[in-house]
């Protein structure tokens, strides 16, 4: 839920607003017009109490009267169609192929647990950084599609689906068939934003899905196996015509951004997407202890096989959105909020043969080939071992009945052997050598690994693809298909060889021509010059992650350098500890590493160092930021310090430089003023970015 300020504009009446437009349409009678629009409010209305508010006041034939004599009029009189009226739900012409769109805000995921200790520790450290009492909202995990959606001046602008977290497929035409979907914010009880971006879930209740199933197998069609590929399926059709048969409803639960408003907490939002008409999840609650958070839990499990919908736990977020804000995100979820999963449905079958899959970082996993089983809704047939001594323990054996269970969206566990009387086979044992390159293989505590990172072709494939992933070089159209490619027909052996593909060498693949082949060789040769942190994390150093990367480039400024330092060097970064730095300093040691990167450098890829160089107006500045910002978004402001060099951080002290105070700053204001630290509003900071020709 993020923040704006709120302004002083009164809200403006929806039918005169549409009156404004709508009535420019010449030759058409002032009767019309007023029947029109008065029939839209009334169908808006009753929209809203059937597919919102479950109280519907009228009979579906009256609602049907109504929505005809409205259909009648506007094909009677087409220029007043506007594209908010009630008929134009029923969707449009089949596209080609889904857009990319940019998320207003990144829709990030959310670190989860099973574990309620775990929920406990989250608690603990949210109260030691609020240095008390903390409270919650608590909500329940829906399972279905994470979707934005974006309104302009109160009108649906568009639709995008969560993809990467930062782009998304827009959908905008599919999800205007949605009947909970409001193509008008409500105005009635609050004003609407002249932006607004919400995050809420497409799904299909499990009582439309069994009906919709009925019908296909009755008209000879293939069922669906469950309702959440039911509702993705629906969200990204290009014919949203099909989407407009499918039972799909929105469930809101996030305002990410809603530009001239502000909210002190998360509970403030969940009311204005209420008023504004969205349908909420049910049991929104608060809590202020980890006890209430497992209470609530519980009784959401007890309920879970009740329920007309599919959820897979409860969410728990932090109400206070200026300690939020404080606690920030990590590359991939946010510090505030935690999901808090139940335990996976489980299911028994036979485990027919133990592999062993070699992964990106040269770990060795056993892999249980099962003879396939349904675990709510997806056909099973796979189910990961995790490593050695976890298979030891369990003492799973080829023949063996086993208990699996599917823990979200990563390969299916088997949580037990259940005991028979059939014949067991001989324990299962790790190789000794890789079993993709020959390589002998390393024990490091429970895993298994093999230490031929570039030579070997199974970890050398997944390394190509998080090479080539947005937060690395970012190389459109190299996907883990086209690696494999490459690397199966023997034309890239390391990372470099990328940069010496010429065209002639990509036309015989499948799925390349003339276009397509030329394309991909000028995408790799764009990336020569590529950000340092992005180099570094592309690389694959484990324990290093995109953060790391980051903090490392900016640190050090040159590759040479981190290449060449020491253990007491890198620990001297803030958020490195000894562990990290041992495994950035092992991997740089390793001399086929060495070769590796000498070999990219030969083909002349240059990482750059980070801007905001030594001339930056914030160069070593510590800056602090408080209250809300009205032209600024948090993550906005944050990129403009840094790219001049200076670093936010979230709490005032004797070393703080800066402090940028917005509306309803806080106890972070008065501790500026207690320290002497310099202090801005927003219009201050603002003059003096653009003092120092920096753009807001």
């Amino acid at each position: 839920m993020l923040e704006a300020a709120d302004g002083a504009r009164p809200p403006s009446s929806p039918s005169t607003r549409e009156a404004s437009r709508a009535g420019t349409a010449g030759g058409v009678p002032d009767d019309v017009l007023t029947e029109v629009h008065g029939l839209r409010n009334e169908i808006r209305r009753h929209d809203h109490l059937y597919h919102v508010e479950a109280s519907p006041e009228i009979s579906d034939a009256e609602y049907d009267r109504l929505f005809r004599r409205l259909k009648e009029l506007e094909e009677r009189h087409p220029e007043v169609v506007t594209p908010d009226s009630p008929t134009q739900r029923v969707g449009a012409d089949p596209r080609e192929e889904l857009p990319t769109v940019t998320h207003v805000v990144p829709m990030l995921s959310l670190d989860s647990t099973q574990e309620p200790d775990e929920v406990r520790r989250f608690h603990d450290r949210m109260v030691q950084a609020a240095g008390g009492t903390v409270e919650y909202v608590l909500e329940p995990k829906l399972d279905g599609v994470s979707l934005e959606l974006v309104y302009v001046d109160g009108l649906l602008d568009r639709a995008v689906t969560r993809g990467n977290g930062r782009q998304g497929e827009g959908v905008t035409e599919n999800v205007r068939t949605i009947p909970s979907v409001p193509l008008r914010l409500r105005e009635e009880e609050r004003r609407a934003p002249s932006l607004l971006s919400i995050r809420g879930e497409a799904l299909i209740y499990l009582s439309a899905f069994e009906a919709l199933n009925q019908r296909l197998v009755e008209a000879g069609e293939e069922p669906f196996a469950n309702p959440r590929n039911a509702a993705a399926g629906a969200v990204r059709q290009l014919d949203s015509r099909v989407t407009a048969r499918r039972p799909l409803d929105f469930l809101a639960f996030d305002v990410l951004e809603a530009e001239g408003m502000s909210f002190r907490t998360d509970m403030e939002g969940v009311e204005a997407l209420r008023a504004w008409g969205f349908r909420l999840p049910d049991g929104i609650e608060l809590a202020s202890a980890a006890e209430g958070i497992l209470e609530y839990h519980g009784r959401f499990q007890e309920r879970r096989d009740g329920l007309d919908y599919e959820i897979d736990g409860v969410v728990v977020k932090v109400n206070d959105l200026e300690l939020r804000r404080d606690l920030g995100s990590t590359s991939h979820h946010p510090r505030w909020a935690l999901a808090y999963k139940f335990e996976q449905r489980k299911e028994v079958t036979r485990v027919e043969r133990i592999a062993v899959q070699v992964g990106r970082t040269g770990v060795l996993t056993p892999v249980a080939l099962l003879r396939p089983v349904d675990v709510g809704g997806v056909t099973v047939s796979r189910a990961s071992l995790h490593n050695r001594e976890e298979l030891a323990r369990k003492d799973v054996r080829e023949g063996d009945r086993v208990r699996v269970q599917r823990a979200g969206d990563v390969i299916p566990q088997v949580v037990e052997r259940i005991e028979d009387d059939g014949e067991r086979g001989p324990p299962f044992r790790m190789p000794e050598h890789c079993p993709n390159c020959g390589e002998a293989v390393e024990h490091q505590g429970p895993y298994t690994r093999c230490p031929n990172r570039f030579g070997c072709t199974a970890q050398l494939k997944g390394r190509l693809v998080h090479f080539a992933s947005r937060h690395a070089l970012d190389i459109d159209g190299l996907g883990e298909e086209t690696a494999s490619l490459l690397v199966d027909r023997g034309l890239v052996t390391q990372p470099a060889d990328l940069f010496d593909l010429k065209a002639d060498d990509l036309r015989d693949l499948p799925g390349f021509a003339d276009k397509s082949a030329e394309n991909l060789r000028s995408a790799i040769q764009r990336k020569k010059g590529v950000d340092l942190e992005r180099f570094l994390y592309g690389l694959g150093i484990p324990e290093v992650g995109v953060a790391v990367s980051r903090d490392l480039a900016r640190h050090f400024r040159e590759l040479e350098a981190i290449r060449k330092a020491d253990g007491e060097e890198l620990e001297s970064v803030p958020g490195i500890g000894p562990k990290v730095a041992g495994q950035i300093v092992s991997f740089f040691q390793d001399e086929r590493v060495s070769a590796a990167v000498d070999s990219l450098l030969e083909r002349d890829v240059r990482p750059t160092p980070p801007s905001g160089g030594s001339e930056g107006p914030l160069e070593g500045k510590k800056v602090v930021f408080t209250g809300s910002l009205n032209r600024l978004t948090r993550a906005r402001a944050k990129a403009i310090v840094e790219r001049a060099g200076g670093t936010v951080t979230s709490s005032v002290s004797g070393v703080t430089d800066l402090v940028v105070a917005g509306a309803g700053a806080g106890s972070k204001l008065d501790r500026a003023q207690e320290l002497g630290v310099e202090v801005l509003d927003e219009e201050a900071f603002l003059m003096f970015l653009a003092e120092h020709g920096l753009e807001p």
